[in-house]
Order: C-alpha cells, then structure tokens, then sequence
C-alpha cells in the first residue's frame, strides 16, 4: 500500500452514509405526532453527546407514532446497510401490566421520494422493509441498576434506483429509545496486487453478483498475456483474480515494485522474474538493459536465446588426413581446439586442381563429387570421387558456426591438405551400338567414356559365337566404329568392348576397362529386324530365329495396347484431376505420392489428427472416421455405468465373418437435442482416428437407428483410479512402472500427432484384464496448430485444477508440455494405489500452493528415481519438462534395470516436504502437535491427539496405524496419509540427530 499501513479492513470496505452518533448538533429528524418519538441529549460510556430517540406510551390505546430520517444520498450505491443500536423494555416488567396494548417490536420503513416530495408526512408513501424485534429487552430492576441491555440488528435495503432515500421508524405502542442509526453501503477498496491497481469499486445490487473490475498496471509494468482482472462482492471483498502485470522488460520485481535493472544485468522476457546478470563475453553499461551486448570479437544470431553467452568463430580442424584410392580421397580431420562456444560446428570443403605448371590452381569442376556434400558437413569426413588420374589437388578444410557470417572482420582459418590421385581404369562405354547387319558382317559403334582417366591409346573388340567363347577373336583400333566381317550366315555372336588407357606419362601400361556384352544375330542375306539382347541366350538357328520374331512381333503389338489403354486411362485420370481443381502436366514423385482427403494434404505413413469441426456436417466427420455398425449385431446385457449423455453398458459384438467380442457401449438418451447427437458423437470422430495399442479403440458407431451409440472396446478393470483402490498394495513396483510405461506410450502417440488431451488422470485411464492401461475420455480435447509449439487457449469450461499446469490455469495455456504436467499428477495417483492429489485441500488452495513451489510429496515406498520423474513433470516453466518420447525412453531404461527402482524415496535423507512448506503462521519451523497436523490439513483430529496423550512430536513419531485408531482417526485414506507424514518425521528427526552427534 503506498500510503503507508492501511486501516481497519471493514473501515475501509464501509462508508457511512448517515451516523447519528456522528452529529454533534439535534439530528432535525421529524417525528408525527409530535407528542410521540422524543429527541434526548445523552453521553456514551466514554461521557461523548449522543441523541437518542426514545417513544414509551404503552398505557395508551392505538399508538402510532413515526420518525423519520432527513434525506440520505446513496452517493451511487444501489444496496446500503443500516445499522440500529437501540434498547427495548420488557412488556410484562411495565408497573401494573398493560394488557394487550404494550408491543415488543416496532417497524422499519423507507421511502424513495425527494425532500420536495416528501413535505407531508403520509404512511402510504412509505414501503416496510422488516419489523425489528429485541433479542435482549430490559426489566424495572434493569433500570434501577442503570444497565442497558443494547441490541443490535442490521438490515440491507436494494436494489436502489434514486439518488438518495428516507427511514422511517413506526412505534405501536413499545418502550423504545434508539441509540444510534448508521446507514452504509460497502465497497471493495482500492487496491494494489500483482502490480495492478484496482479502484474503490462500489458492487452490484444483487447479493450474489460480483462486478469484474480491470486493473491498471502501475509503475513500469505490463499485462503478462491478458490484463489483470478481480471481481468486487456485495460485502466489499475482491474475489476471483485473473491475470497479472508483470515488470515491462528492464526492470524486475522487488518488494511488489519494479527496480530498474542495475548496469550488468538485464531482462528481456515477461515470463521471467528477476533481472538475469549478462551472460559471458557480453556487458550492459547502462541500467535498465532488456538486452546485453557482445564483447567485441563475440557476436549472437537472432535465434539465440538471451542468456546464452556471445560467441566467435571456431579455430580451423585439427589433424587433417588424406586416404588416395585410385581417384577417391577420403578426408578425415578432428573438431577444432576452440569451437567459439557453440555447438552448431559446421566444415566447408574447398577444392583445387593444381594446374600441368605447377604454379597455378583452379577450383574443381562440378563433375567432382562430394559425400555427402561439399558445404555444411556436421561430421568430421567427407568423400571426394571423381577426380582426374595422377593429378596434384589442394583441399582446405574450413570449420564455420552459427555466427561465422557475422564475422566480417574475423580471417578464416583453414587446415590444407595435398594429395597427388593414382591410376584408375576409365569409366566403361556405357552404350555399345549396332549398325548396319549383313549376311557375313556387322557393323558396331561406341561413344568415348565419360571419364578417361588419362590418354586413351586404342579400343578392343572382342567377340566370339554363342556357346564357343573357347575360341574368339580380337580387333584393335583407334576409331570408335568398326565393321567385323568374316562371320557365319544366321550366327548368334557376342561382342566385347574394351577400352585402353596409358597411366599417366611416366607408364606405358595400358589399363583396361571391359564394357556390356551386346549379343547380335546375322542376317539370312538381309537386314535383321532383331534389336540387340543383353545378357540373354539367343540361339544361332533359323528356325529359333522365327520363333523370336514372331514372339517380339507378339510382344510389340502387347505394348502397343498398352500403351493405348494407358493413354485413354491417363485422360479420364486428367479428367478427374482436373475437376478436383488440381492438374499438372507431369507431378514430380514427391507430388504423385500426395492424396487428397476432405480439403486435407494426407501423406502415406504420415499420421495427422484432423478436427471435425473442421467440417461442414458432423455427421460427415463421423462416417469419414467411424464404422457404421448394424444394431442387430449388438447385444446389450447389463448396464456398468453412466456418462454425460446416458448409460454406458456391455454386452457381446457379432460382426458377420468375425469372432464374438465383448464391447462397452455408450448411449444417447432419449429425448436429444441435435446438438446433443453431435456432441455426443464427436467424440466418436476423434477415437477414430487413432490406433495405438495405450489408445481405447474404437469399434463404431450406430446412427441409423435408436438409441445412438458408440462401441469401444471393453476394459474388464474399469478406470484405474477405482482399479488400484480396490487393489491397495497388490502390485509389484515393475507392474506400476508398466502401467505408468503404457499410459506415456499412448501420450507419446497424440503427441506425435499433434494433439492434446487436456483431462489426463487416472480416472481416465482404462485397465484391461492384462493390466495394460489405455488414455481415454477425449471430452476435454483439443488439437494443437501446425506448429508443435502452438498453444490451444479456451475460455470458460471446467478445468480439472488437481491435474492441470499452473499456465493451464492461468491463462487457459494447453500444449503437450501440460499433458506431461498432468502425466506427473498420474505418476503419483499410480504410486499412492488411487489417493486424491492434494488430499482434502481445496481448489484455490491447491492453485496458490502449487504457486508458492510446493509440490506434493513422494508416496510411501515409491522408488526414488520415478519421483524425481514426477519433480521434472512438475517444472514450472514448460519448456523445462521432459517430452513423452523421452519418458517412455526413461520408463524402458528402468524396467530393463530393476534394481534402479530399489532405492525408495521414503528412505533418503530428505526434509519432508510438509514439514518444509508448512511452517507455522508466524513464519517458524512446526513445534507442536496441532501445527504439524494443520500443515498437513488435518487440524480436525487436534482434540483427540490431545486426548489420546500425544502431545509432543517425539510421541507422534512413534505412533502406528493401530495407535491412529485407537485415538478417532477412522478414515482409511486419513490414515494413510498421517503415517506417510509420520515416517518423514521420523527422517527427518534422524538426519537432525545424526547431525548432533556429529
């Protein structure tokens, strides 16, 4: 409060409208008849002038008598609260009794007129708002002894529409004075909170409506996602907040102010609290710094987060290697002594062919290839191919960062390489060519290999018949075409090419390279229509010859029909594309794998939750996702629970051609509305989509008759909240961590497509005869955008506080990273066997004391490294918690090692949790009995600790479960949760007197 300690808070909240004890002069009030309500000066206990009005004539018949107020302004309150202090005589201590005149109450009455209106005193302008009566009236003897038994009574008076109002006071024949008459309205103060200022805020005229004020952020703050909102009551309290301000960018909060950042510290997110001091090799001079700024040499790219420290180039590779295999090199290097503090090293590879004088050097041509790539390499080796034979190169390597490009002025550092390529055989003739085909001859031709590799000095053709490759013959020559002559009529023959090559000019060895085999049959005295075979037997005969011709004669007209039919389909094809609104002359492979689905890009493999209410019709989304199943083939038989639209039950599933299974079944009751039967199977469309075997499966929907219903598959154990209830300590810690394995493989799955369940909690996890739990309930669901880190925000609906992230609840916040928050909340509910989280603590309780970092205890005899799991679940910033893929991959890693699971959490050396977070109102640590038991919200059973003669901590320390009978404490989960308080005691005291002795 800026001005200092604030008064009383129900002086604040009440403002007098009208305080009779407060006039120093007459009140002016007018009674009629005159002779009835009389004024009389007075003195309080502490001897101060006070005005009373008293009336007392109950020895008279039909008493009448009225008071009324001056006017009184509402100054705008539309409800006020008037107050009457006053003192009444008791009917039969009057002298001589008065029969049935004397009254013990009298009446109070009001008027909205104005003080022009209301000259003249009439009854019928005035409205009764109650009758008064005493709760403690006073006798003859009472007056004698002058003790005065006041009485207190006060009434509310609204809705009030005009700018001001009269009381009035009707006597019919009591012993009345009234001591005092205050009318006030009440109003929520102003108020300073979260950095926001709230106004004097006068509530509504209904008792029950609050009024929703927007605070003002004050002194250097900012909205944080929304402004900060509370809500006034009728009885002046400010309820309900909703968002806050938080330091602008700068400045950071102390004390509920914003200081500015002193010089060397800085803060440039909202969602951080304090100034954060500069990281390294940066510096902000001046206060007040939302950003510190690079050392020079050092820089930073706009994706690096502020409190990383500013970097530089790295130093050049280290240890280069060079491995020559004929004209591939292999380069191998280590990472560079100094990586300029980041971890995004990259290597760019430069090539250069030393030119035939040895003096120049000219890059490699684009012919040179790189394995996997040139530029950007994230491993320490890349292959060069494809280099010229016995040629000189130069390689230097280059090691790059993220902010190599920033540094202009900064010398590249390279580590070179020279090498020298060795001998290599060219690369063969990829197409050997027939020409001309005569009876005895054939002409053949070939193109010069792609890559000589060096001087090609002649070409050799070897070639011999089918079946007698014993016996062949060579042909050299220097051209690229021959005619071999000298061949059998009808004859198949094989031809051979190969090239030679001399190694380089210092070797006159040729190096051979061996092309395809082309086959070729020679002709009866005319052309061959034959196209050459490769690597296929042809015989030499002409009567087999016939057979091939007839047979290709055969085969070409097949082809030709193809080709037709597939012209004729590719146009209804284009056609049909065409109308969808989507043609292309010719889709790359990419784009032909591509489908069309309701307006959605679908890829095969690709999994991808699609809303439904992406659709026109729901009902559309429905029969898109779901099965529609025939309602003969369904047996209900018992009824196993109920849902928001009806009952569920179970019963046997015919399908024609399928086995019998069993089914659960939800129905709609009658009577629906139509948005009734969408919601109800909108749920449907989501189940739909999924299939994993943690996912409750969907087996289909009946829509065409009544009732409407949904087949699951059903889960003999029910929820798993129940399940464990019933089920207390039954299990082993490898069977929990199975289930708990289960439920994130299944979170895991929505995850990955882009989905969030927004209600995970044991109740909605179903259990099958195997124990293998499965995520369902998707009433709460929503889908996240394309981006992984997009957040679905809601307004309004019920959000289950127990399971939910404080950002969920904040600003209605949901992502995955608040599934895995919820998933924490599971891994306890699991290990406790179905206990409440957070016990008998209330809603708001819980909001504030997860809020101020408390985090509920580890539960008895749960291993130490699945809590410490549920701690990083529990993280308060999102980004700090751990992803499904990798729960599941921590999950895995401890059921392959049980004995990773020996260590329990119970038996460290740890302060308890409750015996921390709870301390005693006056700010120490918990000293006796009812403290302790209040911290862990127990108080109730106080008295009979006491009673039972456990009054100290030592005592309690050494209580059982039978002791907590013995003493009233009847409740199982009570119990439970009192030992599981008393066994951290009992840590705690021995670490305390290991300590002592030490």
């Amino acid at each position: 409060f800026p001005h200092g300690v604030p008064p009383r808070a129900d002086r604040r909240r009440c403002m007098n409208l009208l305080d009779s004890r407060s006039v120093m002069g007459d009140l002016g009030w007018v009674a009629y008849p005159k002779n009835g309500w009389e004024e009389i000066g007075e003195v309080d206990e502490d001897y101060a002038p006070i005005h009373t009005y008293q009336v007392c004539r109950v020895m008279e018949q039909n008493q009448n008598n009225w008071l009324h107020t001056n006017w009184i302004l509402t100054e705008g309150a539309q409800r006020v609260f008037i107050e009457l202090k006053f003192t009444l005589r008791d009917c039969n201590s009057l002298p001589g009794g008065v029969g049935g005149t004397c009254k013990e109450t009298f009446n109070m009455d009001g008027t909205g007129m104005t003080e022009a209106e209301n000259r003249v005193m009439k009854e019928s302008r005035y409205i009764k708002i109650d009758t008064i009566a005493a709760d403690e009236s006073f006798t003859e003897l009472d007056l004698g002894d002058r003790v005065m038994k006041l009485n207190t009574e006060v009434r509310d008076l609204g809705p009030l529409t005009r700018k001001g109002f009269y009381l009035a006071f009707q006597d019919l024949g009591a012993c009345i004075a009234l001591v005092s008459v205050r009318v006030f309205y009440k109003r929520c103060p102003f108020l300073v909170k979260s950095l926001a200022e709230f106004p004097d805020t006068i509530p509504g005229s209904e008792a029950s409506q609050l009024v929703e004020v927007v605070g003002r952020c004050v002194n250097n703050s900012l909205p944080l996602y929304e402004p900060p909102r509370m809500h006034c009551s009728t009885e002046g309290e400010w309820l309900v907040p909703i968002g806050k301000c938080v330091c602008q960018p700068g400045f950071e909060e102390i004390n509920g102010s914003c200081q500015v950042c002193r010089p060397g510290f800085y803060r440039s997110l909202l969602e951080s609290q304090a100034c954060s001091k500069c990281p390294p090799h940066s510096v902000a001079r001046r206060a007040g710094a939302t950003a510190c700024a690079c050392e020079d040499g050092y820089y930073k790219i706009d994706s690096d987060p502020a409190n990383m420290a500013c970097t530089r180039p790295p130093s050049a590779p280290r240890n280069a290697i060079s491995n020559v295999n004929e004209t591939s090199v292999f380069l191998e290097w280590a990472i560079p002594m100094e990586t300029g503090g980041r971890k995004d090293v990259r290597y760019n590879i430069l090539c250069r062919q030393v030119l035939p004088d040895g003096r120049a050097l000219e890059e490699c041509g684009p012919n040179v290839r790189f394995l996997p790539r040139r530029v950007g390499l994230s491993n320490t080796s890349v292959m060069v191919a494809d280099l010229q034979a016995h040629t000189n190169y130069s390689f230097l390597l280059e090691a790059v960062n993220g902010v190599s490009e920033l540094a202009k002025g900064h010398a590249k550092q390279y580590v070179s390489l020279n090498v020298t390529t060795n001998q290599a055989a060219p690369s063969p003739v990829s197409v050997v060519r027939k020409g001309h085909t005569g009876r005895s001859s054939i002409t053949i031709s070939w193109a010069e290999p792609d890559r000589p590799n060096g001087i090609i000095l002649e070409y050799e053709i070897k070639y011999f018949e089918k079946e007698q490759d014993s016996s062949y013959t060579i042909i050299k020559s220097k051209e690229t075409e021959m005619v071999v002559e000298g061949l059998k009529p009808s004859s198949l023959y094989i031809f051979q090419q190969a090239t030679a090559r001399s190694a380089g000019v210092l070797s006159s060895r040729p190096a051979l390279t061996v092309s395809n085999q082309l086959q070729q049959t020679t002709s009866c005295g005319s052309a061959s229509l034959i196209p050459p075979v490769f690597s296929s037997a042809v015989t030499a005969t002409s009567e087999r010859a016939q057979v091939s011709i007839v047979a290709v004669a055969i085969t070409l007209a097949l082809v030709l029909l193809a080709v037709v039919a597939g012209f004729l389909l590719n146009g209804s094809l284009s056609l049909c594309v065409r109308r969808c609104g989507y043609s292309k002359a010719k889709q790359d492979p990419e784009e032909e794998k591509m489908h069309f689905h309701n307006g959605h890009i679908k890829f095969p493999g690709v999994r991808t939750y699609i809303d439904p209410l992406t659709y026109e019709d729901p009902n559309q989304a429905v029969h898109e996702f779901a099965q529609e199943i025939d309602v003969s083939s369904i047996c209900i038989e018992r009824i196993i629970g109920a849902g928001e639209f009806g009952e569920v039950c179970s019963g046997p599933l015919r399908l024609p051609g399928k086995r019998e299974i069993q089914v659960a079944i939800k129905t709609l009751k009658a009577g629906y509305t139509e948005q009734q039967r969408r919601d109800f199977l909108w749920e449907a469309s989501i189940m739909g989509q999924f299939n994993h075997p943690n996912i409750i499966g969907l087996e289909g929907v009946v829509t065409k008759s009544k009732p409407v219903m949904i087949i699951t598959e059903y889960m003999e154990n029910g929820s798993l909240d129940t399940f464990l209830k019933k089920n207390d300590a039954q299990f082993t810690v490898i069977q929990l961590v199975g289930m708990l394995r289960g439920i994130a493989s299944g979170m895991r799955y929505l995850s990955d497509m882009g989905y969030v369940h927004r209600d995970l909690a044991a109740r909605n996890i179903l259990v099958n005869s195997n124990l293998v739990c499965k995520v369902s309930d998707f009433g709460l669901s929503r889908v996240l955008e394309d981006d992984p880190e997009a957040a679905y925000t809601t307004r309004g609906g019920k959000i289950p506080i127990r399971w939910t992230a404080p950002e969920a609840i904040a600003y209605r916040k949901f992502t995955s990273a608040s599934d895995v928050w919820s998933y924490g909340i599971v891994m306890w509910e699991v290990m406790s066997y179905g206990e409440r989280p957070y016990w008998e603590m209330s809603n708001q309780d819980v909001i504030k004391a997860v809020e101020e970092s408390y985090r509920l205890p580890g539960p008895m005899d749960c291993p130490e490294a699945l809590y410490h799991l549920m701690m990083d679940c529990w993280q308060r910033e999102r980004t700090n918690r751990p992803k499904f893929d990798e729960i599941v991959c921590l999950l895995d890693k401890l059921i392959r090692n049980p004995s990773s699971l020996k260590k329990l959490v119970n038996s460290s050396h740890r302060v308890s949790n409750l015996l921390v977070e709870h301390a005693s109102e006056d700010g120490g640590r918990i000293r006796t009995v009812g403290e302790w038991l209040d911290s862990i919200k127990m108080g109730r059973y106080s008295e009979l600790f006491m009673e039972g003669g456990y009054s100290s901590l030592d005592t309690v320390a050494q209580m059982t479960s039978e002791d907590l009978r013995r003493v009233g404490v009847n409740l199982a989960g009570h119990q439970k949760k009192i030992i599981t308080s008393i066994q951290e005691m009992r840590v705690h005291m021995n670490s305390t007197n290991s300590v002592l002795n030490i």
